[in-house]
C-alpha cells in the first residue's frame, strides 16, 4: 500500500507551520510577534505570546509610573534643592535640607504629635473593631440595623465629618451644654483651644470614623474561626475572656497585622482632622501639627514655602512609613513561623 509524504502545512498569512510540521525559517523573533501558534505549545496556550500579558497590565503599570514612581523620584531629586513652590530657578543644595531638618525644633514637635498619634491610635484600632465585629457577629433581631449604623461613619467625608464634631467640641456645642446641664462642669471644656485635647479630640474622630471599615475585615476574619473550638473550650469549662485570647485572637491574627499596618501608615499621614478641629494652623501656635501638616505648611506655602525643604520631610516621613511597615512584615513572619 503506497502512501504519501506528508508536506509542511503553513498558516495562511504567517508562512508559519502548525505544531507538529517542518519548522519555519521566520525565526523565533518573527514567531513571538506574528500571530498563530506558540511552537511547543498545546490547549490554550496554543495562540499565547510572551507579550500578551504585559500588554494587559501595561495601563496599570503606566499609571504607578506616572503617578508613583515619577513623583516619588522628582520629591527625592527637589529635596537636595532650593526649589519654590511656584516654581522657578533652583540650585543644588546638597545634604543642606537634612541637616536643617535635624536641627528644626518644629519638625521634632510634629514627629512626636505623628508618633503619638500613631502609638494610642493603632493598638486601639486594632483591638475595638475587633470587639465590635465579635459585637454584631451574632444573628439577634435588628442587628442588621447596627451593623449599618456602625459602618455609616466610613461613608461620610472626612470634612463632614470634622463639621460634625466641630459642633459637638465648640464651648457652646453638644457635649459642653449637655456637661452644663447636668451640673457636672462649670465651664467649658476647651476641646478645641488646648494643644491636647484637640490632639486626642483629633484621635477619637479617627477611631469614630475607622471603627466600621475594620469591623468588616475582622467579620471576614472572624468567619474562619472553627465554631468547634470554641463549643469545644466552652464545654471543659473556658470562659467568654479565655476563648476571646485562646481561640479568637490566635484565628485573627493575620487580620489584626493588617488593621495595625493600615492604621500605622494611616495615622502617619493624618491631616484633615488636624486641620478640621485645630484649624488651618494647626493647633494654638501650631503645636498639634503633624508631619504631613507640617510639610504643607513649610513646603506649599507660595509666599514663603521651600519646595525643597518639604520634599526633604516628605522624605523623613517616607522612611518612617517604610520602618513601620518593614517591622509589621518582619512580626508577621515571625508569627507565622
Amino acid at each position: 500500500m503506497v502512501t504519501d509524504t506528508a508536506k509542511p502545512v503553513s498558516v495562511p498569512g504567517t508562512e508559519q507551520p502548525v505544531p507538529g510540521t517542518a519548522p519555519s525559517r521566520i525565526g523565533r523573533f518573527g514567531r513571538a510577534l506574528l500571530p498563530g501558534p506558540a511552537p511547543g505549545a498545546n490547549g490554550a496556550a496554543l495562540y499565547r505570546r510572551w507579550w500578551l500579558p504585559w500588554l494587559w497590565t501595561a495601563p496599570a503599570i503606566v499609571c504607578a509610573a506616572v503617578f508613583g514612581v515619577f513623583p516619588f523620584l522628582n520629591t527625592l531629586l527637589l529635596s537636595f534643592t532650593d526649589a519654590k513652590p511656584l516654581g522657578g530657578a533652583a540650585s543644588f543644595v546638597g545634604w543642606s535640607n537634612y541637616t536643617r531638618m535635624l536641627e528644626d525644633s518644629d519638625f521634632w514637635l510634629a514627629t512626636r504629635n505623628s508618633l503619638l498619634y500613631a502609638l494610642i491610635v493603632v493598638p486601639l484600632m486594632v483591638l475595638l473593631p475587633l470587639l465590635l465585629a465579635i459585637l454584631v457577629e451574632k444573628n439577634l433581631p435588628g442587628i442588621g440595623f447596627f451593623r449599618s449604623a456602625f459602618y455609616t461613619p466610613v461613608l461620610a467625608s472626612s470634612v463632614v465629618v470634622g463639621l460634625s464634631w466641630q459642633w459637638l467640641l465648640a464651648d457652646e456645642g453638644l457635649i459642653n451644654t449637655s456637661l452644663e446641664k447636668a451640673h457636672l462642669i462649670k465651664d467649658a471644656i476647651p476641646f478645641l483651644s488646648d494643644s491636647w485635647l484637640i490632639l486626642f479630640s483629633a484621635m477619637g474622630l479617627t477611631l469614630w470614623k475607622g471603627l466600621g471599615w475594620y469591623m468588616i475585615f475582622y467579620l471576614a476574619a472572624l468567619g474562619n474561626v472553627p465554631k468547634e473550638l470554641h463549643e469545644a473550650a466552652a464545654m471543659d469549662g473556658a470562659g467568654a475572656v479565655r476563648r476571646f485570647w485562646h481561640i479568637t485572637v490566635p484565628g485573627v491574627r493575620q487580620a489584626m497585622m493588617l488593621v495595625g499596618t493600615l492604621t500605622g501608615i494611616g495615622s502617619l499621614r493624618v491631616f484633615t482632622e488636624i486641620y478640621m478641629l485645630g484649624s488651618a494652623t494647626g493647633g494654638p501656635g501650631g503645636a498639634d501639627r503633624t508631619l504631613p501638616f507640617y510639610i504643607r505648611d513649610v513646603g506649599l506655602d507660595p509666599l514663603t514655602g521651600n519646595a525643597g525643604y518639604g520634599s526633604a520631610v516628605s522624605v523623613a516621613l517616607f522612611l518612617l512609613t517604610l520602618g513601620l511597615t518593614l517591622l509589621a512584615q518582619r512580626l508577621t513572619k515571625e508569627d507565622e513561623s
